[in-house]
C-alpha cells in the first residue's frame, strides 16, 4: 500500500521544534530543512504510517487502523507540534480502570484513575466501560502515562478535573472534561511513597504547571469555573490538538503572569482543534513564550480569539476564523497589558488565515526573515480545508473492530 505522509505540516512542526524561541537567533533555514529531511524519512522507516488521507497527519496516523484496540500504543508515535515528543505510558503495561470512584485522595483504590495515575511505572490507562468520574480532589498526575478514553465514553465531571504538576511525558487522549469544579484543601497523594497538602484549586479543565512534553488530543472540553486548558509555570513542549472546546468564558491562558519571565521558554502548538458555541476569550491567551496556532477552526468567539501580553511571539497560520456577526468587523487579536508604542513590537503573524463575517487579524512586529518565512509556509494545509481536517474534533466514538 502506497504511503503518504502529509510532508508540508510535519515540516514545519519538526522545524519549530528545532528553532530556538524568539530571543535567540533563528537557524539557517537551508540546515533546519535537511535535518526534518532525515528525520522523516526515518520516521517513514521506523514507524510505517498509517494514511487515510484526511489531511490531518495525527489521524492518519493511527485511525485507519480498525485493530486499534491492540495496538493502542501507536498513538505515541503520532504527536507532531511542539508536544511531538511526549511519550506518555509507552512501552508500559495496560492498567484497565474498572472503579469510578474517588474515595480517597492519599490511599486511593487499585482500579481506579487516580490509583493509576500516581504510580512510578509507565501505563497506558485505559477504561473498562462507560463511566463518569467524579473526583474529591484534583487529579495530580504522575510522569510516563496516557489515560486512553478510546472504547468508552468518559467523562471527568462535576468535581476538580486533571493536574500535572512537575511531571512530563503525559499523554490525555479521548476524555470528556467539563463542569469541573474547584478543589478543596487537604492532602493529595502524587506518587506511590509520597503525598502532600494541596491548597484549593483553580478548577481548570487540565492545569499544567511545570510540566514539559505534554499531548492533549482529541478531548471534549466545557464548563468549566476557571480555564478549560491552563499551562504556566515554566511548561514546555506542549501540543494541544484535535480538541472540541464549547461553552466557557476563558478558554486557554498559556503563561502563568507578565512578570514571570522562565515562560519566555515556553513553546505550545495549538493545531486542529475547534473553538465552538458559546467561547468568549482565550484561544489563546499566550505570555512571552512561542505559540504556534494551526489549522483550528473558530466559529464561536465573543470578545476575541487569540491575545496576549508581555511579547509573546504568535505564529497564526491556516486557521478559519468566523466573526459572530457579520454586521461588524471584530478583531481576531488583542493586544492586552500594553501601550501601542510597547506591542506594536511584539511578533505576532497571520499567514494563510480565511477572515469570514468581518472578522481581521491585527499583526505586529516586524516578522521573520523572508528565508525562514518561506520554509515556514510550508507548515499549514490551505484553511479552506480547516472544516474538514477538525470535523471529528472532540472524543471519538471508537468501538472494538472498526476504524474510529
Amino acid at each position: 500500500m502506497a504511503i503518504t505522509i502529509p510532508f508540508s505540516l510535519l515540516l514545519l512542526f519538526s522545524l519549530l521544534n528545532l528553532a530556538l524561541v524568539s530571543s535567540s537567533p533563528v537557524q539557517d533555514p537551508d540546515l533546519v530543512v535537511e535535518d526534518v529531511h532525515r528525520s522523516i524519512n526515518a520516521s517513514r522507516r521506523n514507524l510505517g504510517y498509517l494514511s487515510c488521507g484526511t489531511g490531518n497527519p495525527i489521524d492518519d496516523c493511527w485511525r485507519c487502523d480498525p485493530n486499534w484496540e491492540n495496538n493502542r500504543q501507536r498513538l505515541a508515535d503520532c504527536a507532531i507540534g511542539f508536544g511531538k515528543d511526549a511519550i506518555g505510558g509507552r512501552n508500559g503495561r495496560i492498567y484497565v480502570v474498572t472503579d469510578s470512584g474517588d474515595d480517597d485522595a492519599v490511599n486511593p483504590k487499585p482500579g481506579t484513575l487516580r490509583h493509576a495515575v500516581i504510580q512510578d511505572e509507565p501505563l497506558w490507562i485505559v477504561f473498562k466501560r462507560d463511566m463518569v468520574i467524579k473526583l474529591n480532589k484534583e487529579l495530580v498526575m504522575n510522569s510516563f502515562k496516557t489515560i486512553d478514553g478510546r472504547g468508552a465514553s468518559v467523562h471527568i465531571a462535576d468535581g476538580p478535573c486533571i493536574t500535572i504538576h512537575y511531571a512530563s511525558n503525559i499523554i490525555i487522549h479521548g476524555i470528556h472534561i467539563h463542569d469541573c469544579k474547584q478543589g478543596g484543601s487537604g492532602d493529595i497523594r502524587d506518587s506511590p511513597t509520597h503525598s502532600g497538602y494541596w491548597r484549593v484549586s483553580d478548577g481548570d479543565g487540565v492545569s499544567i504547571l511545570a510540566g514539559k512534553h505534554i499531548w492533549v488530543d482529541h478531548c471534549s472540553l466545557s464548563n468549566c469555573n476557571d480555564g478549560l486548558i491552563d499551562v504556566i509555570h515554566g511548561s514546555t513542549a506542549i501540543t494541544i490538538s484535535n480538541n472540541y472546546m464549547t461553552h466557557h468564558d476563558k478558554v486557554m491562558l498559556l503563561g502563568h503572569s507578565d512578570s514571570f519571565t522562565q515562560d519566555k521558554n515556553m513553546q505550545v502548538t495549538v493545531a486542529f482543534n475547534h473553538f465552538g458555541e458559546g467561547l468568549v476569550q482565550r484561544m489563546p491567551r499566550c505570555r512571552h513564550g512561542y505559540f504556534h496556532v494551526v489549522n483550528n477552526d473558530y466559529t464561536h468567539w465573543e470578545m476575541y480569539a487569540i491575545g496576549g501580553s508581555a511579547a509573546p511571539t504568535i505564529n497564526s497560520q491556516g486557521n478559519r476564523f468566523l466573526a459572530p456577526d457579520a454586521r461588524f468587523r471584530k478583531e481576531v487579536t488583542k493586544h492586552e497589558d500594553a501601550p501601542e508604542s510597547e506591542w506594536r513590537r511584539w511578533n505576532w503573524r497571520s499567514e494563510g488565515d480565511l477572515m469570514l463575517n468581518g472578522a481581521y487579524f491585527r499583526q505586529s512586529g516586524a516578522g521573520a526573515s523572508g528565508t525562514y518565512a518561506r520554509a515556514s509556509s510550508l507548515s499549514a494545509r490551505p484553511s479552506s480545508l480547516v472544516g474538514e481536517i477538525t470535523t471529528t474534533a472532540g472524543a471519538l466514538n471508537c468501538r472494538k473492530g472498526s476504524r474510529c
